[in-house]
This record gives C-alpha cells, sequence and structure tokens, in this order.
C-alpha cells in the first residue's frame, strides 16, 4: 500500500490551489500575484523569541481596529486572508454541508472546502461578472457559507452593493455571508464594513498583502460582529502569528505607515490609467475590462500565444484562459513604471 492511499479520500483526489509561485517561471518581471513590486522598509522591535506570541496580539488588533472603525472584538487575526477562509469553513459546515461561490472567482473558496470535505456549489457569474441572485436563491438549500470576492479576482470588478444586500437579506437565519476584500483599499469607499450592525451573518475578509506590500508577511484579519469571531477563535490555532509578524503588521498599520500606503495606492491608481491606455492602442488587445483592483483583466485575440511569448521574455504574467468564461484573457498585474513599459513594449514587438 502507498502513503497516497493512507490519505482521506478527498485529499487523494483533490486538485491544490494553483498559487503564482506554484506555477512558478523565470523572469525579471513579475506581474503574476497582485503583490507590489517594490518591499517596504522594516525593523524589528520586539524580540521576545523565547516566548510564545500572543493567541491574538493585542497592539495589532488595536491598531487594526482603529484604522478599520471598529472595535477589538470585530477582529480576528490570521496568517493571510486564506486562513480565514478555511476557519470560516471548518467553523460552519459539517460534512453534509455545503459552500457556494460564483467562479470566476478566487479559486481558494473550493480548496478549502474540499480540503475540509465541504460540498461546493457554484453559480457562475453572469456575463458582466455580477451575481446570478435568481439562481443562488435556488441553490441555497444546504448551504452554510457563501462566498463574494469584490473587487472580484481575477475579473477586477466590483459587485454591485445592491446586489450584495439582497444577498444578505435571503440568507439571514440560514448561511454566512463573506466578502473577501483583499483588494479594497483600492476602492475603499466599497466596504461593507458599515454593514456589520445590520447582519450578523456578515464576515469580511482583509489583508495586508495587496496594498499595504506585505504579501510575505501573511498577516491577514476577518471582521465581523464579536459573536461570530468568538466561534472563529474557537477553532484557529494557539499562536497564530510569529512575533516578528505581529510586530511589522503593528508598525504597518501606524499612522505613517498607512499614509505612505494611502499613497502607494494613489500612484498605482494612476499607473493603472497610463497602462490600460497603453493597452488599449495594442492590435493584439480585444478587450479590457473594467478595474477597481492592483491589477487589469485584458483578453487578447490570441491569449495563450500571448503569454507563452511573455513568459518567455521573463514577464510573468498570471493566464486565465482556463477559467470559466475567461478564454483568452489574462491578468496583469500593475507593475513599477519601468515594468509597465517592458510589457508594452515586448508585446508590441510580437507584431
Amino acid at each position: 500500500m502507498s502513503i497516497a492511499q493512507l490519505a482521506r479520500k478527498n485529499i487523494q483526489v483533490l486538485t491544490p490551489y494553483q498559487s503564482a509561485r506554484r506555477l512558478g517561471g523565470k523572469g525579471d518581471v513579475w506581474l503574476n500575484a497582485n503583490e507590489y513590486s517594490v518591499s517596504p522598509d522594516f525593523n524589528l522591535t520586539d524580540r521576545t523569541f523565547n516566548r510564545y506570541p500572543e493567541p491574538q496580539p493585542q497592539n495589532v488588533l488595536h491598531a487594526y481596529a482603529n484604522y478599520v472603525g471598529v472595535q477589538v472584538e470585530n477582529l480576528l487575526v490570521s496568517r493571510g486572508g486564506d486562513e480565514s477562509i478555511e476557519l470560516l469553513i471548518r467553523a460552519f459546515c459539517e460534512a453534509e454541508d455545503a459552500i457556494l461561490y460564483c467562479p470566476p472567482t478566487y479559486g481558494m473558496y473550493a480548496v478549502s472546502a474540499e480540503t475540509c470535505g465541504v460540498k461546493v456549489k457554484t453559480v457562475p457569474l453572469t456575463t458582466d461578472f455580477q451575481l446570478d441572485l435568481s439562481e443562488i436563491d435556488h441553490n441555497l438549500s444546504g448551504v452554510k457559507v457563501v462566498f463574494v470576492c469584490s473587487p472580484n479576482n481575477p475579473t477586477g470588478n466590483l459587485i454591485e452593493r445592491t446586489h450584495i444586500i439582497q444577498l444578505l437579506e435571503m440568507t439571514r437565519n440560514k448561511a454566512i455571508v463573506v466578502i473577501d476584500e483583499a483588494y479594497i483599499e483600492f476602492c475603499p469607499q466599497a466596504t461593507f464594513v458599515n454593514e456589520l450592525k445590520n447582519y450578523p451573518h456578515l464576515a469580511i475578509v482583509r489583508t495586508l498583502s495587496k496594498a499595504f506590500a506585505l504579501a510575505g508577511l501573511r498577516c491577514g484579519f476577518t471582521i465581523a460582529n464579536a459573536e461570530l469571531i468568538q466561534i472563529l477563535q474557537k477553532v484557529i490555532a494557539p499562536y497564530p502569528l510569529p512575533v516578528p509578524v505581529s510586530d511589522i503588521a503593528t508598525q504597518a498599520l501606524s499612522a505613517e505607515k498607512v499614509a505612505e500606503m494611502r499613497s502607494r495606492v494613489k500612484k498605482l491608481l494612476n499607473d493603472r490609467t497610463f497602462l490600460i491606455n497603453q493597452l488599449t492602442e495594442l492590435l493584439q488587445v480585444e478587450k479590457i475590462f473594467p478595474t477597481e483592483a492592483n491589477y487589469v483583466l485584458v483578453k487578447f485575440k490570441n491569449g495563450n500565444e500571448t503569454f507563452k511569448w511573455l513568459w518567455e521574455k521573463g514577464v510573468i504574467l498570471r493566464n486565465q484562459h482556463q477559467a470559466l468564461g475567461l478564454q483568452n484573457c489574462i491578468r496583469i498585474t500593475i507593475g513599477t513604471d519601468d515594468e509597465n513599459s517592458k510589457l508594452i513594449n515586448l508585446i508590441k514587438s510580437m507584431c
């Protein structure tokens, strides 16, 4: 008997999430993971490495509560937003329950559910990448957790606020609704934090990976009503955040560093406009989708050929050709001025 045969049956057949690093590539321009291209500088100030960290580091919680405008009891800090996703499934889903999500969107919702042995229901987004509310309503039986990403990854668009409100109403007393706001700093007016008071079954996932330029830190948050947070605290690991992570996260949430983050966001939005304008003029580009995030989804006349050409030239993008409804589409992270220019010039050279 092989070791693989000893694994749980659902793990034996599980296809793992294809992260940017898992997919690999060799290049000097990495625009495939929605990271910020330059790392901010920090120095460790807490060196109590001989002690276990706090179960929930209070400095981080207070700093993030102040940043978001909620109370500490409305927060749980975790190892990135991905751990938050898994905690919500583990805490609320029995084996016979299901999650529901709406592709094309972030693939970890399904992978986390399948890892936990929980069923997965999908209701595809409409052709304009919005919720199909009638189909969601028809598929809610047995569903305990519904995931919505807004701005949506990989499409970049916001989900209509009125549609999410309708979803929250139809799931009241039935299921948890999770809004993934990993990219919300690029359109802060669209947050649902102000709706927490109206919907006890609402949970919001956040991260320091994107606008805060700290993908390597692995620090994320769940924002929800106190009762929901207390449930998650039952299933999270006893010491989820290492001391260096909580140290740097606290510094990143200082007034000075938050101001720096907002300055980066402002420049990135300008760079995004520049990149979109440049892409619009390229013969290979068929369509550029509206975006409110730090990336843009582009449909090419021959997406696979364009992706492979750039890959071979050392510009690593994210091919979305296999995603539902995204044939010939490539997701492009907004890079530095030099990276964006190199990308455009290489595509021009394909002609």
